[in-house]
């Protein structure tokens, strides 16, 4: 029986700490997959998340050591093994292992097991259903070939401690995308609300940070000037604040 000793300790708050310190969602979690090869043992891994927080379709996958054919349909891939989509789509993280939901003999001769796993020489797996707040997040499946043992103890209790740090990363990352979604750029808030030139100059330098006194050297104005603009701007928009403008307008076009 292993037991989890001070490296792997520190592996595991590494992983957690570059959950959070990685920007790039598709990096973090290739990072992810590698890092776990340091405290788990697995011949293949992949990692699956939701497309946005209004449905559940699985996108984006990323990959570690991966045999299984790219084209796979993410929806069908789970479809085949009994309870998964419950799983899934409980509202909760999970970590199980797929020989705990069905026996030896009945997984070897379901069509999942013989499309998925034998032509790879894939036998046991053991998967992370990411949620968090009755949101499904993801999916991560770990793999192993017959020749290894089936994923012990041990291995769900690493999964088990990573699990809520990961759904709270995936979670974040989906609420920061759908705010940007809701959002309007600076060419749009022109269109939209009748913005003129100048306007449009100065609502671009209040969106970069610049501050008053930098604006009106650069426009030769003054200050009492921009201020009017920015008034105008403001009663264009609906907003009586910077707070309220960059809550409503993207820092990016």
């Amino acid at each position: 029986m292993r037991t989890l000793g001070t490296n792997d300790w520190m592996v595991l708050n590494n992983i957690i700490y570059q959950m959070n310190a990685t920007d790039d969602l598709k990096a973090m979690r290739e990072n992810f997959l590698i890092q776990m090869k340091l405290v788990l043992e697995f011949d293949s891994a992949d990692f699956y998340i939701i497309k946005d927080t209004k449905n559940h379709t699985l996108t984006s996958p990323v990959y570690c050591n991966h045999t299984i054919r790219m084209d796979t349909n993410a929806e069908d891939k789970w479809e085949g093994i009994e309870n998964s989509r419950g799983f899934m789509y409980g509202g909760k993280s999970q970590v199980y292992r797929e020989s705990d939901i069905l026996s030896e003999e009945k997984r070897v001769e379901t069509k999942y097991y013989k499309e998925f796993f034998a032509p790879y020489h894939l036998h046991y797996a053991v998967t992370m259903i990411l949620a968090r707040k009755n949101q499904f997040l993801g999916i991560v499946t770990f793999y192993r070939t017959r020749e290894q043992e089936d994923f012990a103890y041990e291995d769900l209790l690493i999964l088990d401690i990573l699990k809520e740090h990961l759904a709270l990363r995936l979670y974040k990352e989906l609420q920061t995308e759908s705010e940007s979604d809701d959002k309007v750029t600076v060419h749009q808030c022109v269109t939209l609300y009748n913005l003129t030139k100048r306007e449009e100059t100065i609502l671009r330098r209040l969106m970069d940070g610049d501050e008053n006194d930098k604006i009106c050297s650069e426009l030769a104005i003054t200050n009492n000037t921009l201020k009017k603009h920015i008034l105008n701007i403001y009663k264009k928009l609906g907003i009586s604040n910077r707070v309220q403008m960059f809550k409503m307008i993207r820092e990016r076009e």
